[in-house]
């Protein structure tokens, strides 16, 4: 399923201000129902390291989402933020994103 992304500030603080949160060991999840499309967008911080290393979870996170968007049952705009870790893995973030589609369609 082809989704969307959330490019623009707007988008984002319209949903740290009145999106719910989901919680994981290595992730949260701040989500509010949409009328389209599923869109995406990752928030991270100095925090977990250099450019390099962000970019790199960035790729992991979009490539676990694109694979498991299809479980979701309803359209959601989400922002996706990691949590800080010293290793990061593909099986982590995709398990971490199927516990929180669970949450979120409760």
């Amino acid at each position: 399923m082809k989704y969307g992304r959330l490019k623009k500030a707007g988008e984002f603080q319209k949903l740290f201000k009145k999106g719910k949160k989901v919680y994981t060991r290595n992730l949260c999840i701040i989500y509010s129902p949409c009328k389209e499309r599923c869109s995406m967008g990752i928030a991270l911080s100095k925090k977990h390291g250099k450019a390099v290393n962000r970019n790199r979870i960035k790729r992991l996170i979009r490539a676990a989402y694109s694979d498991t968007c299809d479980l979701l049952s309803g359209t959601y705009a989400m922002v996706i933020m990691p949590r800080v870790c010293e290793e990061y893995s593909y099986k982590e973030f995709k398990n971490g994103l199927i516990a929180c589609y669970k949450r979120m369609e409760k």
